[in-house]
């Protein structure tokens, strides 16, 4: 749930730094338009129901754009009467002041939109690696019994002898289920078997079993 929630909070921020963006480029885009001579200093734009179609925004939006556009006196935002273009000259000016910061402002919002997913990431690595923990700690706690390895020691007393003749399961309660011997491994060594020198035993038992294979080896 909790990442659930995270999701749409960044959804909903990246949602409100995609509208500020959209009506900052309108803006340009008029303005360019006008620069160019595209439209002509007192032509009347198109109403906003019309250009939002144009331009695939709400009529808010394009609102918003005319309101950029009005502050540097490109256009002039007549209430019931439309927009009229008010300056081919300050049309420039806006893309002079403005180009540089829309870059600007882009490159700002991917950074943030990076820095939003690296939290989201690191959010649920910590959780994933929380109920990594958890299991193994119930899988710990439902088998005791771990497997573990011990190297014979050259001077070992055991060397030479079978498992039996040391009554290795007797005196430590851990069963051998392998012995590694060189580049093989010998799996379910029989009673009979005889330890060599640098053999490494696979044993099977609990923590208080490995202090006792390790003094009947030594």
């Amino acid at each position: 749930m909790e990442l659930i929630q995270d999701e749409k909070d960044t959804t909903t921020r990246r949602k409100r730094h995609e509208i500020v963006a959209v009506y900052d480029r309108i803006a340009f885009d008029i303005a360019n338009r006008i620069a160019k001579g595209e439209i002509s200093e007192g032509a009347r734009l198109s109403g906003r129901s019309t250009m939002s179609s144009e331009y695939g925004v709400s009529p808010e939006t394009i609102r918003r754009a005319f309101s950029l556009l009005e502050e540097m006196e490109v256009v002039l935002v007549q209430h019931n009467s439309g927009v009229i273009v008010r300056s081919r000259e300050n049309a420039s000016k806006y893309i002079a002041r403005n180009g540089s910061r829309n870059e600007t402002k882009a490159l700002l919002t991917r950074i943030r939109e990076l820095i939003e997913e690296h939290e989201r990431i690191d959010r649920e690595l910590f959780n994933i690696t929380k109920e990594l923990v958890n299991a193994t700690e119930r899988f710990t706690a439902s088998n005791p019994f771990s497997p573990y390895e011990c190297q014979i020691p050259s001077s070992s007393s055991a060397l030479g002898k079978t498992l039996s003749a040391l009554r290795f399961w007797q005196k430590t309660g851990a069963t051998v289920i392998a012995i590694r011997r060189q580049d093989s491994i010998l799996l379910s060594p029989g009673p009979d078997f005889i330890l060599a020198k640098a053999d490494v035993l696979v044993v099977v038992g609990d923590q208080k079993t490995r202090d006792l294979v390790l003094d009947l080896l030594s």
